[in-house]
């Protein structure tokens, strides 16, 4: 296969018939490095939202269970997009998903934030730093997949269009980014969590890298200190370097899923997808749902 083989095969798919399986192999064989950081990023950038930074702190779930929210996010997410809404497996995680929410107290609005982050962030990400940049058909196929996914979550007026998509996004965020420090632990927890994957000298780098890579109103709400633009520029250009790097590379040949992800790592002897998530305490308020899929970020 060639290198834009793939793309051409995408483009001769109907991107609203058969948009949950473009996502799929964009996913999955296209950019799977990239959805993975795109999608964590898409996540974290919920929590400067304060209604949901907050009830994630109460809940505890990502500050004190930081690893396991990260897997069952990833793991009920990658259920729906490996085999498909209409599966067993597929109708599982979203079940799940729906069980958690169902048991707090989750407004429509950042519902329906969470769900727009998942639909913009990729492309952005995507768009300035990995091999190629997304077409047409992508970026319509991934808007219509996760309206699907919304519907199944019951989430109301969801946006039709990418644009739509990434509107509704940008004037939640101008609107409601804002300081908790609830949510601020929640933040550092995930940092905290992304550094220890790697050796422990490295973790002050990695930890100024990441912030290198997030947007002003971000690094506002959450009041970190931004980077230098010398650092900015150094890690932005590595990670570009990067996606040039893959372009120059063979195809995926086999498709990768976030269940093969190396971080990965509360489950060294398998799941089952119907045991993932979080159960509401009683007496408890708050959203440990979130992590299914960012939307659970209430």
């Amino acid at each position: 296969m060639k290198r834009f083989e793939r793309l051409e095969q995408i483009r001769r798919m109907d991107p609203y018939e058969d948009a949950s399986e473009i996502y799929r192999l964009m996913a999955a064989y296209e950019f799977p490095w990239d959805f993975t950081r795109s999608l964590e990023l898409a996540l974290y950038r919920t929590y400067a939202v304060p209604s949901i930074g907050r009830l994630l702190a109460e809940t505890a779930e990502l500050t004190d269970r930081t690893q396991k929210r990260y897997d069952d996010t990833s793991l009920l997410l990658d259920a729906v997009v490996e085999h498909g809404f209409g599966s067993e497996e597929g109708r599982t995680a979203v079940r799940r998903i729906n069980q958690m929410h169902r048991s707090y107290d989750i407004t429509n609005d950042d519902m329906r934030y969470v769900l727009c982050t998942f639909v913009v962030m990729p492309r952005r990400w995507i768009d300035a730093y990995a091999w190629r940049r997304l077409s047409r058909h992508e970026i319509v196929a991934s808007a219509v997949h996760y309206r699907t996914l919304g519907r199944h979550m019951g989430i109301r007026d969801i946006p039709d269009t990418y644009e739509e998509f990434a509107d509704c996004l940008d004037a939640y965020e101008e609107a409601h980014f804002g300081w908790d420090e609830g949510a601020r632990r929640v933040s550092d927890a995930t940092l905290d969590l992304m550094a220890c994957w790697y050796p422990r000298p490295l973790a002050p780098l990695l930890r100024t890298s990441t912030l290198a890579l997030l947007d002003e109103p971000l690094l506002r709400a959450f009041r970190y200190p931004a980077p230098g633009a010398a650092t900015r520029r150094l890690v932005r250009g590595v990670v570009r370097l990067r996606g040039r790097a893959v372009r120059l590379l063979p195809p995926r040949s086999a498709p990768h899923f976030a269940r093969q992800n190396w971080e990965i790592k509360g489950y060294p002897d398998g799941y089952e997808l119907e045991e993932l998530g979080t159960r509401p305490v009683p007496g408890v308020r708050g959203c440990p749902v979130r992590h299914l899929d960012g939307s659970s970020v209430e």
